[in-house]
């Protein structure tokens, strides 16, 4: 089963897009810090984190650099998920680290669809051995 690290510190959003992605049958781990979504991403290794940017503690930005800096976490993508929906915010997202970005409130079509254009691209990696 497909693992995914959603952080998101506002309760309703995270219990929206957990409930939704568990019914696509995904797993989802929740992380409600930077902090924890760092050490949730060493410990359970997730196919792809879903990432809001304002986080308590150590913020998004700050929290995908600290885990694609790790050699052991580098290669999970990072999708952002925020409300800052300014081409600059997305620029400062894609330089922090993050693999795509995807504005608040969230399109779940959307998001789902581009879940499955990284794990269709991690499968056809993994497939040729590299």
């Amino acid at each position: 089963m497909v693992k995914i690290l959603l952080v998101e510190d506002n309760e309703i959003n995270s219990d929206m897009l957990s409930r939704r992605l568990t019914k696509r049958n995904y797993e989802v781990i929740l992380a409600q810090d930077g902090d924890e979504g760092i050490l949730k991403a060493q410990q359970y290794r997730p196919d792809i984190i879903l990432m809001d940017l304002s986080l308590p503690k150590i913020d998004g930005w700050e929290a995908t650099k600290r885990i694609k800096d790790d050699p052991n976490t580098c290669n999970i993508p990072i999708i952002a998920l925020t409300a800052h929906a300014m081409g600059e915010d997305k620029d400062k997202a894609l330089l922090a680290g993050c693999d795509e970005y995807e504005t608040k409130p969230i399109e779940i079509e959307r998001l789902i669809a581009k879940i499955e254009i990284f794990l269709r691209n991690v499968r056809k990696v993994n497939s040729n051995g590299s």
